[in-house]
């Protein structure tokens, strides 16, 4: 059997997490692998303490893990236990381990495009 190619578009996700005004994630989820695309939308003024936190149930910091490529803006990373912060641009490619949480730094939306891989390869 031939393995076919899937295509899915952004347009017409499975789930959006609707931060409002603030901005939102729209999630796609591939049937012939269980891999997960994701392209999030961060308005000027973003925070994840914010916008984010309330919609995950108010965790001491972010819980999941992310690798992706940034399209726009200027986001910061900092993580929780070191304080450490991280400025990602666009043209980055770049993972987060989890326990962090994150800002949209000036006046430009941030866009990124986040993957992830089938949960049975974790």
């Amino acid at each position: 059997m031939a393995a076919a190619i899937e295509v899915r578009r952004f347009d017409t996700p499975d789930s959006v997490l609707d931060m409002e005004k603030a901005g939102g994630i729209r999630i796609i989820g591939m049937s012939s692998t269980g891999s997960t695309g994701m392209h999030a939308v961060f308005e000027p003024g973003w925070t994840w303490a914010k916008d984010e936190k309330p919609l995950l149930g108010h965790p001491d910091s972010c819980p999941a893990h992310h690798t992706g490529y940034s399209l726009s803006g200027t986001l910061v990373v900092r993580m929780i236990d070191s304080g450490m912060e991280t400025w990602i641009r666009p043209g980055d490619f770049f993972e987060i381990p989890p326990g962090h949480d994150a800002y949209v730094d000036g006046n430009d939306r941030v866009e990124l495009i986040l993957f992830a891989a089938p949960a049975h390869q974790h």
